[in-house]
Order: structure tokens, then sequence, then C-alpha cells
């Protein structure tokens, strides 16, 4: 970190000597491990490769600019609120790394533990939320049941009276749950892999697979050809088209999720609330804006622009949940390209093609997946099996039946 007249000195000369926070080389021809994709996911890989098995002679290939695609494209929502134990297990472990990651980088990702609630509205509801929290519990992760006068003295903001459109009955909280800046999570994993020796390409497209014999031998990129004894694949919403370039369908669809924030606004909301009645989520940014997020566009599409009945859903859910929104203004809205497993859980895993990784398929839940996500991922090259905690997001599990349906996998939790 710089000290405040280092600020100051450089705000006075126009910011013109800052060093580069990682270097951009010229690809070599060569690599032990190639990576495609860098997001908070492929960066991350990239970094725990580097730093615990001591892989360092890799190359990440971005085919524009760091962290301009769904890494800087969501609502930096993290939880590990699950019902199912892989599912659990998994995201417990990314939430761990969490705690410890700004540390980890020595970079400040800005993780706020400001608890993440799950609002229910009906006794049925209630029950299925219920039934979590005690799975969770049971997986050593922290839940905790607010009734509804708990709710409304820990958001008083909140429409907890009986005419509301949606009565609320009560809400599952996870305490540690909590949001991070998603822009410091992409260059805290960047600067801290360059500096491990990892290569970090940008401007660089990868446009096909060399495959001799069942086995990948590289990729060719619009700055040539690359040769690597292993390529993951770490591309987000892209991942069926990039996975088709090497010959593999995915059971993936690609569908754009939108995301909004209002203007600013003095403190007003401490805490993360889902919506029960309806797939809407919101907290407060640093810079005081209303984060919200709502439901999928049902249509595949690999385009990053949204549409209005998405924001009109987005606008009920919230005004529902807290009327006095209303007075507010809309800055801007954005929307990523999220890969939809079948399952709603993720894929994790080697491929039919030998020394070919494919880490994809997060549906919702990719951004507060990245730790956990590069840690396991990274385990898997460079041991060429799963670790535990990713061994049950195997792709060929949908050819096998053993499917890990979380229906809890959405911003709204619902568990079934």
């Amino acid at each position: 970190m710089y000290s405040f007249p280092r600020l100051v000195r450089e705000a006075f000369r126009r910011h013109s000597g800052w060093e580069p926070t990682w270097r951009s080389p010229e690809p070599k021809p060569r690599y032990d491990v190639v990576i495609v994709g860098g997001g908070g996911h492929g960066l991350a890989t990239a970094y725990y490769l580097a730093k615990e098995p001591g892989i360092a002679n890799v190359a990440v290939l971005e085919k524009g600019a760091l962290g301009l695609g769904n890494t800087g494209r969501n609502t930096t929502i993290v939880r590990s609120n699950y019902l199912l134990d892989a599912n659990a297990h998994f995201y417990e472990w990314s939430l761990k790394l969490w705690e410890g990651l700004s540390q980890e980088l020595n970079f400040n990702v800005m993780f706020s533990q400001r608890g993440v609630i799950n609002l229910a509205h009906s006794d049925a509801q209630r029950d299925q939320y219920r039934r979590r929290g005690n799975a969770m519990r049971l997986n050593g992760i922290d839940a905790v049941w607010l009734n509804r006068a708990e709710l409304a003295r820990r958001v008083p903001l909140l429409n907890c009276s009986d005419d509301a459109r949606y009565p609320i009955v009560g809400g599952l909280l996870q305490p540690r749950g909590g949001t991070a800046r998603h822009d410091a999570v992409a260059w805290g994993y960047a600067r801290a892999a360059d500096a491990r020796g990892v290569d970090i390409i940008q401007n660089c497209e990868v446009t096909g697979f060399r495959i001799e014999h069942g086995r990948v031998r590289g990729v060719d990129t619009t700055r040539g050809f690359i040769a690597a004894d292993k390529v993951a694949l770490a591309v987000a919403g892209h991942t069926g088209q990039v996975a088709a370039m090497a010959g593999l369908r995915l059971p993936i669809e690609t569908h754009v999720l939108q995301a909004f924030v209002s203007e600013p606004l003095k403190p007003m909301l401490d805490t993360v609330v889902t919506f029960g009645a309806g797939h809407f989520y919101v907290s407060q940014s640093d810079k005081g804006e209303l984060v919200m997020g709502g439901d999928l566009d049902f249509y595949s599409s690999y385009a990053q622009r949204g549409n209005l009945p998405a924001v009109q859903h987005a606008v009920e859910c919230g005004l529902a949940m807290f009327p006095s929104f209303s007075r507010l203004r809309m800055m801007r809205s954005w929307a990523g390209v999220m890969d939809m497993t079948m399952d709603g859980s993720p894929i994790i895993s080697k491929t039919p093609i030998e020394n070919l990784y494919i880490d994809g398929g997060w549906c919702y839940g990719g951004f507060k997946a990245t730790p956990g996500s590069g840690w396991v991922f990274a385990w898997t090259i460079a041991k060429d099996e799963p670790h535990p905690l990713n061994a049950a997001f195997a792709l060929d599990r949908f050819r096998r039946g053993a499917v890990i349906d979380e229906k809890g996998a959405g911003p709204d939790a619902k568990a079934h």
C-alpha cells in the first residue's frame, strides 16, 4: 500500500510515476500450463499453481483486459449457505479463504462480512429455510433463524408489516457472508501471480486447440501458437463456446443476468437481503449505491446487455421489500453472461481430452467461489486428479446421473 504523501505527489503530476502492477510480457513459445481466461478464477488458479505446487511456468491468456468479463459484472455477494454437502463443503472452504484473502495477497479486497439474509414469506418456505440452516450447522457453517421482529430491528427500512404484498414470516441469516470488491480481487490475484513468475498476457484471444492422439498440445491465439503441457479453461459464460473449439459439447446454456445500482445514499443498509418471493437481492456498496440483482433473461445469449422486463421485475421486488426505495433514481445497469449447468452446480474437472481441464458452469455462484475454485482447480491441474472438495463436480456426473441439484444456488436461495 502507498503512503498518503505518495498519493498526493502522484495526483499533482497526473499519476505519471506509477509502476505497472503486473508485467505485460510477450508470450513464450511453451508453458507448463496455459490458463485460458483472465478473470478471477483464471488468475486465482494461476496464483495457487505458482504458490502450492510451485509451477511458475504458467501463462494466463485474456482476450481483452483483465477483469472486464463476469469478474467486473456481478453483485459481489459472498456466502456459503448451501443445503447439499458437496456445495456446502466447497463454498465454506472458499469462504474461509475469503476471510484471509487480503492478508494472503497483501492487497485489500474489501471483504465485508456484513451478513446475508434470505427472507421467507410462507410457512412452507420457513420450514425449507430452517432445514437448510440445520444442514449448514451440521456442516460447521454459521446459520441463524430470525423472526419477523428480529428482522425489523436488524433492517429497519424493511417492510415487516402484516399488509405487505408478501408478508415476511422470518429469515435465514449467515452472519459470516457479505460482499467484496470485484475489481480488487482481480487486481490482487494478478499482482500476486505475477510476483510468483506467472505471465499474464492480455489482448491474446484463443482461436483454437491443437489436439493430437487425444491429448492437447497447445492453443492457437491471435498472437500465434503457444505450446503447453496442460491447458485449463476458466472463461465463465463463454465456457461452452470455447470448449466447442476443442470438440467438446457441454451440458451448459449461456444466459444474460442483469444488475443495477441506484444513486449514492448515506449508509442505510448494512447487510445483504434476498427476497424469498421473487428473484431479487440488494446490498449497499462502500460508495453508497444500492447494488441490486434480479433473475436471468430466460433466452440463450452472449450479449452483455439487458432489457426492460428484467429491470421492471427487479424494481417491483425491491419496492415490495423496501417501499421507501420508490424515491430513488436508478443510476446504471449492466449484464454478465452466465454459464448455466443443468443441475445448478459447477464443473471443475478433467475432460475426455487428456491434459485439458474445465472450470465453468458457475450459474449464479461464480464470484463467491473465486478463491475456492482457484485453489481446487490448481490442485486438479497439478495432480491430474480432483481434490475431495471438487470430486463431485466432475463433468461425467451428468452421464452417470450423479447430479447435484442445488436449488439454493441462485440469489434467492430457495432450498428444496
